[in-house]
């Protein structure tokens, strides 16, 4: 994977997978969480993003892992 790729944490049927922008799933997981956990060091490694979709496929939350010039203040963690 390319440097900067995003990794999604995407719905698939009743589970959901972790997959790699514009790649093919690399893990399967019953639990977004599990699969949110799975995606970071993925992301952190490559310098990119973890998107975490929705149910329905909607973009719900992303992390930064990249060097963003203008990164806003994490409120979350």
């Amino acid at each position: 994977m390319a440097k900067g790729k995003n990794v999604h944490v995407v719905p698939n049927g009743k589970n959901w997978q972790v997959k790699p922008e514009g790649g093919k799933p690399v893990s399967n997981h019953k639990t977004q969480g599990a699969a949110a956990k799975a995606a970071k060091p993925i992301a952190q490694k490559n310098k990119g993003e973890v998107v975490i979709h929705r149910p329905n496929g909607q973009i719900r939350d992303s992390d930064s892992y990249g060097s963003d010039p203008n990164p806003p203040k994490d409120r979350k963690h």
